[in-house]
């Protein structure tokens, strides 16, 4: 947890939302309005009327441009697809925004890599939603493992049906990358930081009804294996990570709830703007380090 400095004044900061989705509407908007730190000042999205239908209920303003908004905000959210955003938030920062980021960060490394100069250069905030790191049991359950140590390996798995459904059904670059770029970044961020920074990816597999399995090196020896769908008709969702080593064996299962860590997450965003802090665990360094594996495992898989 990042915290002000003693005595400081923290003003709300004014966001705007760019993107109109299910994740929009369901956590960012209302979790941009009810956190004290920040108000939801501002929407934008390709479409007007979607735009004005989010915004009205928050008393935000809908814009008819991304320019219109960034002249409006101290800082930007984004919920779109990750070539979009990447293009934008480079935008964003070079106007001296803070950044909110979905997972991945870009569509690619080069994407990733421009990203990250412009928010080292800009000296901006930047966060990455890896919802699943800023959970209460999953902070907990990292703790412990890094107090007790001595893990040689790990495994994942998360299997769900969400592209076989009509929420996420539509949604066109997930249907097209699948479950390595939607689930992936969090699946290899909670192996990373459970077990130790990844290396290198060492076999990857993805099915012709995408269905993924990695093998992933780690600093010091330690090795992990991930399985990831999103096209399993299981109810529910399974999301399962153990370690396993000289201290026996340790497990989480299940998912954080997304709006309890999204707010978990402003809290750290809102902390790291009025202190000026730069760094954190899933800031834009972490994104950059994700994109990389995920390169790596997508060149591994098509070969």
């Amino acid at each position: 947890m990042v915290e002000p400095t003693s005595g400081q004044v923290v003003e709300q900061l004014r966001v705007g939302l760019v993107g109109g989705g299910p994740w929009a509407t369901s956590i960012h908007a209302p979790g941009l309005t009810e956190h004290p730190g920040t108000r939801l000042a501002a929407v934008w999205t390709r479409r007007p009327e979607v735009a004005r239908e989010l915004a009205e209920p928050y008393a935000a303003t809908p814009c008819a441009s991304f320019a219109e908004l960034l002249d409006q905000v101290d800082a930007v959210a984004f919920a779109v697809p990750p070539r979009a955003q990447a293009e934008l938030a480079v935008r964003a920062a070079r106007a001296g925004k803070h950044l909110i980021l979905e997972k991945p960060v870009a569509a690619d490394v080069a994407g990733a890599e421009e990203l990250a100069a412009a928010v080292d250069e800009a000296d901006v905030v930047a966060l990455v939603v890896l919802t699943l790191r800023f959970g209460l049991r999953t902070r907990e359950w990292l703790v412990g493992l890094a107090e007790a140590g001595g893990w040689r390996g790990a495994s994942a798995r998360w299997l769900s049906g969400a592209l076989l459904g009509e929420k996420y059904g539509n949604s066109a670059w997930r249907q097209e990358d699948g479950a390595l770029a939607d689930i992936g970044p969090h699946v290899l961020d909670l192996l990373d930081a459970a077990l130790g920074e990844i290396t290198e990816v060492l076999a990857a597999h993805r099915s012709p009804d995408d269905l993924w399995h990695l093998m992933l090196g780690h600093a010091g020896g330690a090795t992990s294996t991930a399985s990831m769908s999103l096209r399993l008709p299981v109810r529910p969702t399974v999301v399962e990570f153990a370690v396993y080593g000289e201290r026996g064996f340790r497990a989480l299962a299940g998912r954080s709830e997304p709006a309890e860590a999204y707010t978990a997450l402003v809290d750290d965003f809102a902390a790291m703007v009025a202190s000026g802090t730069r760094t954190h665990p899933c800031d834009i360094r972490r994104g950059l380090h994700l994109q990389r594996l995920l390169a790596q495992a997508a060149h591994l898989a098509a070969r």
